[in-house]
């Protein structure tokens, strides 16, 4: 069974063709970042009209890389939110027009799920009940996830998502946007206690804050500036210390939940799930607390449409399809899924 993935829920359009939910046979992703980064952050706008311009080429090569055309796909995979409402739109109208043109059905899926799913697309997928970790530039949330379409809430962000710190930080610093990717990078030239930062734990619950971490961060750059002390050593050094808290609140969290619950697999997925030092951290915590740990390829830990299609597998085997009249929502907690 092959499913055609769709995603246009942010920056990058995406599609990809993937056989019985597991086998990736393309997975095409053309990304914007060079257009968003002079303004240090996504610019919607921008982004939507990016969409209309690539969402035919990108499916059109996915289609190619498959080694098939429109009439070997059984059905149709889209994002349908949560997202920029634009970007969304731009998926969703194009998926409505190609399924009613070809006549397949088409499943739409939540933006996270499509996240969580990508442990399904390596050699090795994790069993049921495990812990998923989602941290991108949107979204950091924290799921059980006991069987197909069945998640459980755990924790969420309440402010600033993680990879959204790490954009912010970044264009404090002038270094360029995704922040992430550069941080990561300063970082492992720099002394992580160098500087003292608060680690936003939120001790007796499961949800993330970062935005008191991000102010403290801003004005200590602010200090630094005024001080003419902003030096290659200090931001390689600030980057560090900034990097280890992130990654010990989210790995701190991660065990907790582990405690809680009582179960010992984990998944990590998301666009910050590409961070080396959260990468290690993880696999360090495989080796000493004796956790199933499963990483995605860091292909599959941004955006993509393979993930939606994986995702999108399991409610077609299950009838789950969705009529043309549906509507991309921009908010879409998982538990409404």
């Amino acid at each position: 069974m092959l499913i055609l993935g769709i995603d246009t829920s942010c920056d990058d359009t995406s599609a990809a063709v993937v056989k019985d939910g597991t086998v990736i046979l393309s997975n095409v992703v053309s990304s914007q970042a060079e257009i968003h980064k002079r303004y240090g952050g996504i610019v919607p706008e921008l982004a939507s009209r990016r969409h209309t311009e690539n969402i035919i080429p990108v499916v059109e090569e996915a289609l190619r890389g498959a080694g098939t055309t429109f009439k070997g796909i059984d059905a149709i995979a889209v994002c349908f939110g949560p997202g920029l409402i634009g970007s969304l739109l731009i998926g969703c109208c194009f998926v409505k027009s190609l399924a009613y043109a070809l006549n397949r059905p088409v499943v739409t899926v939540n933006h996270l799920e499509g996240h969580i799913y990508s442990a399904f697309l390596s050699d090795i997928s994790p069993q049921f009940p495990f812990l998923s970790l989602v941290v991108s530039g949107g979204h950091t949330s924290l799921f059980c996830i006991e069987g197909h379409g069945i998640y459980k809430e755990l924790g969420k962000t309440r402010d600033d998502a993680a990879g959204e710190a790490y954009d912010k930080f970044s264009k404090m610093l002038g270094l360029g946007y995704p922040g992430g990717p550069i941080i990561d990078k300063l970082a492992r030239e720099g002394n992580k206690d160098a500087f003292k930062l608060p680690k936003p734990l939120l001790p007796d619950c499961l949800d993330f804050s970062f935005s008191g971490l991000k102010t403290y961060v801003k004005n200590t750059v602010n200090k630094l500036k005024a001080g003419n002390e902003l030096t290659d050593t200090t931001v390689r050094d600030l980057a560090a210390s900034f990097q280890t808290v992130i990654v010990e609140v989210l790995v701190t969290k991660l065990l907790w939940a582990v405690k809680d619950t009582g179960v010992c697999r984990v998944s990590l997925s998301g666009g910050v799930a590409a961070n080396d030092e959260l990468r290690n951290r993880l696999l360090e915590v495989q080796r000493t607390d004796g956790l199933e740990v499963f990483l995605p390829p860091k292909a599959l830990c941004t955006d993509n449409g393979a993930m939606i299609a994986a995702a999108a597998y399991q409610r077609f085997i299950k009838g789950e399809v969705a009529g043309l009249d549906f509507n991309p929502r921009a908010y879409m907690p998982l538990t409404q899924v």
